[in-house]
Order: structure tokens, then C-alpha cells, then sequence
């Protein structure tokens, strides 16, 4: 724990250290200098005592004192996954990782097989379920994208083993590609917010979130976080990642919808004064769907890693109920059980 809490005071002396403020004349407004910052000029972070007292207590709940939770799951092994026989179909494996099958392309978003989402194998949030469904069991994956660098979304391990198994094209945003390529991983291209890739007839495009970066406490902010659109023939899908409420949902639905589908994050959002900003309560996430003007919403990012204060089985439910006080019809809200496949 020593170790965890230095690393921690370190942070809040460096995490906005060397990233400029202000935009670099003639370049996107969101490349400062050293990194990225958020659309909005008037993000904060929180200070730092309210940031250092979340971060002991999460250090403390999820190392000595954790929480359990078995999220509801049904069996997958993964064959008609590899004969392609439920296209297009989403299925979730756990927190913000979904194997999505459009126009016989096989992509994972934010893939994490891991025990842990840390740094270190000893501490931090363990996975409180098995992964939906096993590694082994995946299809040929032709593409990965990833939308930040946290390790709750990027894990080391998971992705050196994809490259090594089924080499997949890894798209990803501004800075991650030299990190990938020092880790051995060189099928990597990056992209800025707006810009596309097409692969295998689908195309990839990234678009803005409000987020941050950052796996030390020197690199805060100097890789940039995105959310992603996949784009086939006559479907497209919105993967959130990571990312508080902003007025950059309204612009992706403007530039590159209307979508079939939206993946938005439900958990991580207690206490409200260090998640607010970066992360979408249940309730927000029904207001990106609309602000999306999505067919169908998939709740993510929740019952698989203990981020945050909310109890762990909360954020479904909530979701679900302003989805009916909205008045969305139940069958365009989705909470998906661990392994379950469904068509989009």
C-alpha cells in the first residue's frame, strides 16, 4: 500500500504538470503544449485533497476491504461467434469491452482479460466476474480500437496477446501508437478526433470525449482519449469509452448519424465532485443516447471493475428506469448479461 500511496502523492503534484493550457497557434483547439485537453475551456479537475482522499480510499476498498459482485451471465463458447452466424451482433465480455461483428469484421473495443485493472498485480480493482466469454473462444479479431490509456480500458497484457494471437490493425488515439510500438505492438495507427480509417470495408472513426490520460503520474493528458464510431455498409455503432457529459455528443450525431447503436458508459459516478466531469451517470446516459438519436442503447462500463462509491448492481437499474420515464420503448434499452450476443 506504501507503494500505491507514494505514487499517489506524486500524482497530485505532476498529474497537470508539463501539458500546457492554452491552444497551439494554427493546430486543433484541443492540442496544447507537451498533450491534449478537453473541447470545453473551463474543465477542471478536482483539487487535490478531494482527489488524494478518493484515491487512499480507493486504494484501501479494493486492496483490504473489497467489495464482491457477480454480474448475471449466461454461457458462450463462442461458436457461432466464429461461424459469423449472428451479423451484425454485439456481445459484451465485461466493462467496456465488446466484441462487435459488422459486414463480417470481428472488432473488440477497449479489450481487458485481465485480473486487475492496475499497474500492479498485487493491488487495485480486481475483476469481480470472469470475462463473458474466454479468450480462446474469440473469432479471428481483424480490429481493435481503444479509446484511452487507463487501465481499466488498456491492459498491457491483453493487448500484447491479442497482437500475438490474431494481429488485428489496433486503432487508437494521438500518442498511444509510440507506447504500443515500445511494448512490441507496431500494427497501430493513430488517429485525431475527426479523422477515419477504413479497414476491411468498415470504416473507424474517432471522434471527441471528455475525458483525460494518462498511466503515470508524469504522462497525465499527453496521449488524447476519443470515443469511436464503426461504420458498415448500412450500420454504424457508437462506443463511448470513457467520457463526462458534453455538448460532443449533439456533434457526433450532426457529422456521422443517426446510429443503429450506442455503447455509453453507466458506472464509475460516486462521488459526484471527482466523476462528474469525466464520467455519465446512468440517467446522462439516456440523454446521450437521445442526444445520439441512437436506435438502441447498451449500458457499459459498469459490474466488472469496483471504480468507484455506487453500490455495484446500481447502475443497470437506473438506466432502465429513466429509460421508462422517458418514455424509450424497453426493447431499445439494453443490459446485456456477461457472454450474452445480440443482433443490432
Amino acid at each position: 500500500m506504501l507503494a500505491f500511496l507514494a505514487l499517489g502523492a506524486v500524482g497530485l503534484v505532476s498529474a497537470c504538470a508539463g501539458v500546457g493550457r492554452e491552444p497551439l497557434p494554427g493546430r486543433p483547439a484541443h492540442h496544447v503544449e507537451g498533450g491534449f485537453r478537453n473541447p470545453d475551456p473551463t474543465f477542471t479537475r478536482p483539487g487535490g485533497w478531494t482527489r488524494w482522499s478518493f484515491f487512499v480510499r480507493r486504494v484501501w476498498g479494493t486492496t483490504f476491504a473489497a467489495r464482491s459482485y457477480e454480474a448475471p451471465r449466461v454461457a458462450n463458447d463462442g461458436g457461432a461467434l466464429r461461424d459469423g452466424t449472428v451479423n451484425p451482433s454485439v456481445t459484451w465480455i465485461g466493462h467496456s469491452t465488446l466484441l462487435i461483428q459488422v459486414d463480417g469484421v470481428n472488432v473488440l473495443t477497449d479489450p481487458h482479460w485481465g485480473e486487475r485493472a492496475s499497474p500492479v498485480s498485487w493491488g487495485g480493482p480486481r475483476r469481480l466476474s470472469p470475462p463473458g466469454l474466454a479468450f480462446e473462444d474469440l473469432p479471428r479479431i481483424h480490429a481493435v480500437v481503444i479509446s484511452h490509456d487507463h487501465y481499466d480500458h488498456l491492459d498491457l497484457p491483453t493487448v500484447k496477446r491479442l497482437a500475438e494471437a490474431h494481429d488485428p490493425l489496433f486503432l487508437v488515439p494521438l500518442g498511444l501508437r509510440p507506447w504500443l510500438e515500445e511494448q512490441g505492438i507496431t500494427r497501430v495507427e493513430e488517429l485525431d478526433w475527426w479523422q477515419s480509417r477504413t479497414h476491411r470495408g468498415v470504416t473507424f472513426h474517432s471522434v471527441p470525449a471528455q475525458h483525460f490520460g494518462g498511466r503515470t503520474p508524469a504522462d497525465t493528458n499527453r496521449r488524447l482519449w476519443a470515443s469511436w464510431v464503426v461504420a458498415g455498409r448500412d450500420r454504424r455503432l457508437y462506443f463511448g469509452g470513457d467520457s463526462g457529459y458534453f455538448d460532443g455528443f449533439k456533434a457526433a450525431a450532426e457529422r456521422l448519424g443517426p446510429f443503429d447503436f450506442a455503447a455509453v458508459a453507466i458506472g464509475a459516478y460516486v462521488p459526484r465532485e471527482i466523476m462528474h466531469r469525466v464520467h455519465t451517470t446512468p440517467e446522462q446516459a439516456v440523454q446521450v443516447f437521445l442526444d445520439l438519436r441512437a436506435t438502441t442503447l447498451l449500458g457499459i462500463h459498469w459490474g466488472t471493475f469496483d471504480l468507484a462509491e455506487e453500490p455495484l448492481d446500481e447502475p443497470p437499474g437506473r438506466m432502465l428506469a429513466e429509460a421508462r420515464r422517458r418514455g424509450i420503448d424497453p426493447t431499445r434499452a439494453w443490459i446485456l448479461k456477461l457472454g450474452e450476443t445480440r443482433r443490432w
